[in-house]
């Protein structure tokens, strides 16, 4: 007996896959009425692709019953829908351990395989697919599924091993241009070494030039003549001379004015 509806959805990557919702036909699990009427409500409203009122409904059944496998993989089924798929996969994850109907077990490694193609861990979806043909090998679509994913596995491993060569390349290049540059800089160091030996060289000569220089300048003044302390030129003393002379003139003319003033003037007496 058959447990599931099948809908078939076409997926971007170029997956159609069956995603299974479990019909509210009874299991041989203990499952109450009041749980199974729950789950019938969800899947009428997951057929109506509304699927956030599916999930609520889902999560509702499984508070009654945290064993009800139809609850968990529809659940899996509605959240998968809202492109949820991390929260998806553990819902199959969990009918995986837990069911004992092969059936339902190939639905949900086909569906755990459609999750991981999603989220691009084509290696997962690989083993999933493979789990799913061991219980049934003529399932056409998990086969088709199956190719899909191990191209894209094959094609995501070239990348990696491209970026991986790309990478090292890059590093290759860097290194490279990293030692150029430590080999500029060496060879900049050794020019300013040799530009501040030869600027120190030029101030040494310019030092030496100055202090040839100041040695000129002092044997020259040594070879002039200094001036003799308190020696008067021939200028100077002819001055002096002319001063004196000078002052002694004056000097005379002030005593013949005494001697003249010392004289008495005689007076005719006019009688």
């Amino acid at each position: 007996m058959k447990y599931f509806i099948y809908i078939l959805i076409i997926f971007p990557l170029g997956i159609f896959s069956q995603e299974k919702v479990q019909a509210e036909n009874e299991k041989p699990v203990k499952v109450k009425l009041a749980e199974k009427q729950v789950l019938r409500k969800g899947n009428d409203l997951y057929k109506q692709k509304r699927f956030v009122d599916a999930e609520v409904k889902y999560k509702n059944a499984l508070k009654q019953n945290t064993t009800y496998e139809n609850a968990a993989f529809n659940l899996g089924n509605a959240v998968y829908e809202q492109k949820r798929y991390k929260e998806a996969l553990p819902q199959y994850e969990l009918v995986v351990k837990s069911t004992k109907e092969e059936d339902v077990k190939i639905n949900a490694f086909h569906n755990i395989g459609n999750v991981s193609t999603k989220e691009k861990k084509y290696d997962k979806a690989v083993a999933a697919y493979k789990n799913a043909l061991r219980l049934n090998p003529t399932d056409e679509e998990t086969r088709y599924n199956l190719a899909l994913a191990q191209k894209l596995l094959e094609d995501q491993q070239q990348q990696n091993k491209d970026n991986k060569d790309k990478n090292k390349d890059k590093n290759k290049d860097q290194n490279k241009d990293k030692k150029d540059q430590n080999k500029d800089n060496k060879k900049n160091q050794g020019d300013d070494k040799d530009k501040d030996k030869d600027k120190d060289k030029g101030e040494d000569n310019k030092d030496k030039k100055d202090q040839d220089k100041g040695g000129n300048d002092e044997q020259k003044n040594k070879q002039q003549p200094k001036p003799q302390p308190n020696k008067l030129t021939q200028q100077q003393m002819q001055q002096l001379l002319d001063a004196m002379n000078n002052e002694e003139n004056k000097t005379q003319k002030k005593v013949n004015a005494k001697k003249a003033r010392g004289k008495k003037v005689k007076n005719e007496k006019d009688w």
